[in-house]
């Protein structure tokens, strides 16, 4: 399965999002029936299926980019309908703009509110069905954790922590190493492997994870094989993590597992592709923003003086030195005492600068770097050779996010909030080594199109 789908995707939730989609489609086509005929619809078939196939879009890129597709909380009816509300508003507003671009696409008046209103409806229908599945935890895997030290306390956290995790812990099995408790949360803790044979035969747990901290010399190899036998899917810790949450176990991950675990490969025609699709969106967003980068270097001479890019060493490609280019966004004498880590509400920013951080316009001269081949679009965030050599003391395979260009964006940039701490560089690691593993041009698309909607709701700036 491609890694967009098994990433926080199972399939209950797969089948939520394109039923949604059929729904829409179907009610709105069912509108175009009923206003206009059968006759009628059927002369003009296509041009209807493809109006009917704008709006489901819209609607649903709508619902993506207003977060109404993240379910990993059940929100409250009165707070969700309100957001419904608000996106069917932006939405309108979008299909306006195509219908004057596109007039054959236009929809008439009636056929337009009559479908909307009637897809109204059912989504709210559809989606008060998929949150009472939710919360009783319907079409769920469950499983059971061999272990119960720190292993398994974060994936029975992550697990937990998402109620469209698509899993339920039906089961503990105790290791020496302990911070589940001897009933987490009505879920049993057994002190033996074997005591498990009773819910596997039943069908009450259809994975078991292993979730040891140390497993040399106490892995169960005759009860895992037997249950294998019986049908149950066995698989580790840190691979059962990754996919649960898009990242990997740094602490738990030993030399041998990045050597043989599948990833971690990028072959020449994949990096010639990657580099051929960072020259085309450089080169397009640099034309686009090109007035943006002119009103911009006036504006920072005015306010404050000084050169308008900010030239900074950063660590490259297989750990080699290049200077990143960004929009000046503190005073000149920002750094007079030694590089610090930026933090929340610095009071060496700009006003202007502080606007730009936040529109993330102060990074569009990296549109250079990519050009020049220091950068790629989509990476690793490069760092200070002074802040890399100390992370590398301290947190494990952290040089490894240096094997690839860093990037303008990244997988830890749209799942991980702003970060400037140690601790916070392990949790990015966490998601570096994932993209690292899984990268793809697919995968790279797939963070742009999230960046896109981080920089629009300004998440994580600093």
């Amino acid at each position: 399965m491609p890694y967009i789908l098994k990433k926080y995707y199972p399939k209950r939730n797969l089948v939520f999002v394109f039923g949604e989609g059929l729904l829409i489609f179907f009610i709105i086509n069912a509108v175009f029936i009923t206003w206009m005929g059968w006759v009628k619809y059927n002369e003009l078939l296509f041009l209807f299926l493809l109006r009917a196939l704008v709006v489901t879009l819209i609607f649903q890129l709508c619902f993506y980019f207003f977060d109404l597709y993240d379910h990993a909380v059940i929100p409250r009816f009165a707070d969700h309908l309100l957001r419904v509300l608000q996106t069917f508003g932006v939405g309108c507003i979008l299909l306006a703009l195509i219908y004057s671009l596109f007039p054959y696409l236009n929809i008439s008046d009636g056929a337009f509110w009559s479908g909307l209103a009637a897809a109204g409806l059912m989504i709210l229908f559809w989606r008060l069905l998929y949150f009472w599945a939710l919360e009783n935890r319907l079409f769920t895997q469950p499983i059971a954790l061999i272990g119960t030290g720190r292993s398994a306390a974060q994936i029975a956290a992550a697990i937990e922590g998402r109620q469209d995790s698509g899993f339920v812990i039906a089961a503990f099995v105790k290791s020496k190493e302990s911070e589940i408790a001897d009933e987490q949360k009505g879920v049993p803790v057994f002190s033996e492997i074997k005591e498990l044979r009773r819910l596997c035969e039943s069908g009450a747990v259809e994975k078991i994870v292993l979730a040891l901290d140390e497993k040399r010399g106490i892995l169960p190899m005759h009860e895992l094989i037997e249950y294998k036998f019986m049908g149950i899917h066995i698989t580790d810790a840190v691979g059962f993590y990754e996919e649960l949450t898009g990242k990997i176990m740094v602490k738990n991950v030993n030399p041998s597992w990045l050597l043989f675990s599948e990833g971690f490969y990028v072959s020449r025609i994949r990096r010639a592709l990657k580099r051929g699709m960072d020259l085309c969106i450089a080169l397009v967003v640099f034309t686009a923003t090109l007035p943006i980068f002119i009103v911009s270097a006036l504006i920072i001479k005015l306010e404050s003086g000084g050169g308008v890019f900010y030239i900074q060493e950063r660590v490259g490609e297989h750990g080699r030195p290049f200077k990143i280019l960004k929009f000046r966004s503190m005073r000149e004498d920002a750094e007079k005492n030694g590089p610090v880590w930026a933090a929340n509400g610095d009071d060496r920013v700009t006003r202007y600068g502080r606007f730009i951080r936040k529109t993330r316009i102060d990074e569009l001269p990296q549109l250079l770097n990519v050009l020049k081949g220091d950068m790629s679009f989509v990476g690793p965030r490069p760092e200070r050779p002074v802040f890399v050599e100390n992370l590398a003391q301290h947190i494990p395979f952290y040089p490894i996010r240096h094997m690839v260009k860093p990037g303008i964006t990244g997988w830890a940039q749209v799942y991980y909030p702003y970060g400037s701490s140690e601790e916070d560089a392990l949790h990015k690691l966490e998601y570096d080594l994932y993209y690292l593993k899984n990268m793809s041009v697919a995968m790279d698309l797939s963070t742009i199109f999230q960046t896109i909607k981080v920089v629009i709701f300004q998440k994580g700036s600093r």
